[in-house]
């Protein structure tokens, strides 16, 4: 439905309004655009959910139509402007406009085409073809297949696939921690400790167990209860072991072994 205006010299659709002013049936300069704009501003802010956008992309393009032929019956010019002379054209511009993005759409595709000529171009096709005595056969894709082989390739195929397994062999399942390795280490006879790192890691028998020694070492260090000394680079780690009483004894603030060192074996399996 189009918009209704109201006026002193006209009431009613806004496109026949257009077409009488069109028609010299009404003298646009007799009809008040003001009062029709805010109506209209006046329905579209009450009426803002309900109002349909054709219908107001429609009423901006008839009231834009009326605003120019009455701008340019009021403003100084031609004294015989025609409204016919006015409205004419607007068709025409639509064809053309129509005309002008189809020719677009066309240069577009010639442009493809061309891009795609300019590629096939760059190719050198081969000109030589083969001998007369050379055949070129299909090879036969059942030959030497008997139905039991058929029967075998069915029964493969169908038979239950089975459960995968993930191999965890090169994965350290040991539970040994630093902390314990220092008590063990403690608890070896003062005369019988080892006094360097290759003696003391001789009855290691994986590398997981080489590094857990070498951070018990590390702890035992930290707490003053070894000296660790190196007489020439990459030479041989002596231990010296002192008298000092281990600082992680129990009764200190009452922390276990395991919490002094901070390590677990867990930690190095990477």
């Amino acid at each position: 439905m189009s918009y209704a205006v109201s006026t002193p010299t006209f009431e009613g659709p806004i496109e026949l309004l257009l077409h009488l002013v069109s028609s010299h049936e009404v003298d646009v300069l007799d009809i008040p655009l003001l009062p029709i704009v805010d109506g209209f501003v006046r329905v579209l802010t009450e009426q803002r959910e309900q109002i349909d956008f054709n219908q107001l992309s429609e009423f901006l393009l008839v009231a834009a139509i009326l605003i120019e032929l009455k701008s340019q019956k009021l403003l100084p010019g031609r004294e015989s402007a025609d409204d016919d002379d006015e409205l004419i054209g607007w068709d025409e511009r639509d064809l053309l406009l129509a005309r002008l993005l189809e020719c677009r759409a066309y240069a577009a595709a010639a442009d493809v085409f061309v891009a795609l000529a300019e590629q096939a171009a760059r190719s050198v096709p081969r000109e030589v073809g083969l001998d007369d005595g050379f055949a070129v056969h299909a090879p036969d894709l059942l030959a030497g297949v008997t139905p039991d082989d058929l029967a075998q390739a069915y029964l493969r195929g169908s038979a239950e696939r089975p459960v995968p397994r993930v191999d965890l062999s090169h994965v350290t399942v040991d539970t040994v921690s630093v902390a314990e390795a220092v008590s063990a280490l403690i608890e070896v006879p003062r005369e019988e400790r080892a006094t360097s790192f290759r003696s003391l890691v001789a009855s290691c028998t994986t590398r997981i167990e080489v590094i857990v020694r070498f951070l018990a070492l590390l702890e035992l260090c930290k707490m003053g209860r070894v000296a660790l000394g190196q007489g020439h680079t990459f030479g041989d780690l002596r231990i010296d072991w002192l008298d000092a009483e281990p600082v992680f004894a129990h009764g200190t603030g009452g922390q276990g072994l395991g919490e002094m060192a901070g390590y677990e074996i867990d930690d190095y399996q990477g």
